[in-house]
């Protein structure tokens, strides 16, 4: 099939073109242009999906059975888009989040669990909502935290770079919130899955790994990948409200139970993750973090030298 990928050139889109790559389909990125081609050989049609006219003048010509919307945030990036493809495209995959569930005392989340519409992702429920009323063949995947190499978050390596370093590492609370991590390359195998899988037609899915992990679990967890004693590794507990750390983040998870549920994906798309955490996490350090050279670097540990002084 001929497959459009808006973005493609960061992290989840890198693991999804080679994904569709291997498997034969004609890939094209839409994008800015301002990386290289994760695969060789890709096509790429270059503009700003944020100004509409521009993003209609680059692919009203262009036809696709598949588009992947793996970077709107708002509805007002992708509604342009699904316009212009509906009743164009065999299916239209969005990355929305499971950042959208509203907080609650029965874990893990289900897709069928409430929103909270005050959250930072609203504009990915709302985008979800849309698509369903627009008529286009659609699904939505909803990832918990995601990890891997590539990640231009802090996540894992906010762990590896204090570890590297035989820091302490500062853990809100009392460390036992539970949380859940899912590897990239896993969720780039269940989107492309769910293109060939009719009854993803409408449906939402949960993509993560398959277990879950305390905070003080999740930095043992990396300690193994890093090398060293998971038991010897210095935690230290604090209570964020003795501190005021401004819009700076001092820690890089959501301090509240957060998971989800992936037995759907599991058994609609045929589809169960490769990778347990800590072999994840290896994965992440060897061929990402240390060619990368973070750990040569200074590195700012400023608000861990604020909680470290109080504690």
């Amino acid at each position: 099939m001929r497959i459009l990928i808006m973005g493609g050139t960061r992290f989840i889109g890198i693991h999804l073109c080679r994904v569709l790559v291997a498997q034969g389909h004609e890939v094209v990125l839409f994008n800015r242009g301002n990386r290289p081609d994760p695969v060789n050989g890709l096509a790429q049609i270059h503009g700003d999906r944020r100004v509409p006219e521009q993003l209609r003048e680059k692919l009203e010509k262009e036809e696709f059975d598949i588009i992947f919307d793996n970077n709107g945030r708002e509805l007002s990036d992708t509604q342009p888009l699904v316009d212009l493809y509906n009743g164009r495209v065999k299916q239209f995959v969005y990355m929305s989040s499971a950042g959208v569930y509203q907080a609650s005392s029965q874990m893990p989340h289900r897709e069928t669990d409430a929103v909270d519409p005050q959250s930072r992702h609203k504009g990915k429920f709302e985008t979800e909502r849309y698509l369903a009323q627009s008529g286009i063949p659609w699904t939505a995947i909803r990832p918990t935290y995601i990890y891997g190499p590539h990640n231009y978050n802090a996540l894992e390596s906010w762990f590896f770079d204090r570890l590297v370093r035989g820091r302490a590492i500062p853990i809100p609370g009392n460390g036992q919130y539970i949380t859940q991590l899912g590897h990239v390359e896993d969720l780039a195998i269940a989107m492309a899955k769910t293109i060939v899988t009719p009854a993803a037609i409408g449906q939402i899915y949960n993509i993560s790994g398959d277990r879950y992990v305390t905070m003080d679990g999740l930095a043992q967890a990396c300690a193994s990948a890093v090398g060293l004693d998971p038991q010897g590794v210095k935690l230290v507990h604090y209570d964020p409200k003795d501190f005021d750390f401004g819009k700076r983040k001092a820690f890089p998870l959501r301090q509240q139970h957060f998971f989800a549920d992936i037995q759907k994906a599991q058994d609609h798309l045929d589809w169960h993750p490769n990778y347990d955490l800590v072999e994840g996490l290896k994965n992440s350090f060897q061929l990402d973090y240390l060619p990368s050279g973070k750990g040569e670097e200074k590195g700012d540990f400023d608000l861990d030298e604020q909680i470290l002084a109080f504690s």
